[in-house]
C-alpha cells in the first residue's frame, strides 16, 4: 500500500506557510490553493500603471497563470489537467466571474472537473484576485 506522499515543485513559488504544492494519497493528487504568483514573488496579472502605486489587475491574466502553475505542479507528479476532477475556486470579487470563467474554458469543458467558485473576503495578499485548489486522480503505476 502506498503511504501519502507530499512535496514542494522545484521552480514555483514556495507555499507562504508550512504545506506542500501537492500531496499524493493513494490515486489521487491534492494541489494546494494556487495564485499567480511566480518563483521570484511577482504576481500575474498584477501590475503598476503610475508612479503613485496605482494597480491594474487582470483577472483573466492570473486565472491563466493558476492554471498554469497547477499544469506545472501535476506535471511533477506525472500528471496532468486531463486528471483533474473536482477544481474549488475562490475569487475576491464576484464581478470577476466572467473573466475567470471565459479562461476557465480555455482548459476546461464539460467533460472536465466537477467546479466550485465562491467569493472570499481577501486573499495571502492585496493584489491576488483569484486562488483555486484541484484534485487529480492518477493512478500510481506499478
Amino acid at each position: 500500500m502506498n503511504q501519502p506522499s507530499a512535496k514542494l515543485v522545484a521552480g514555483k513559488a514556495a507555499p507562504r506557510g508550512k504545506f506542500p504544492h501537492v500531496k499524493r494519497a493513494g490515486d489521487f493528487l491534492f494541489v494546494s490553493g494556487t495564485s499567480s504568483r511566480r518563483a521570484d514573488n511577482s504576481l500575474a496579472g498584477a501590475e503598476p500603471i503610475d508612479a503613485m502605486g496605482a494597480m491594474r489587475l487582470d483577472i483573466r491574466e492570473q486565472t491563466r497563470a493558476v492554471i498554469e502553475n497547477i499544469r506545472d505542479i501535476l506535471s511533477s507528479a506525472e500528471a496532468g489537467l486531463e486528471d483533474v476532477v473536482e477544481i474549488s475556486a475562490y475569487l475576491v470579487d464576484m464581478g470577476d466571474f466572467a473573466g475567470y470563467n471565459e479562461i476557465y474554458g480555455e482548459y476546461f469543458g464539460y467533460d472536465g472537473p466537477a467546479r466550485t467558485t465562491v467569493a472570499v473576503h481577501q486573499l495571502p495578499h492585496p493584489h491576488l484576485r483569484i486562488e483555486i485548489k484541484a484534485i487529480a486522480y492518477k493512478p500510481v503505476t506499478v
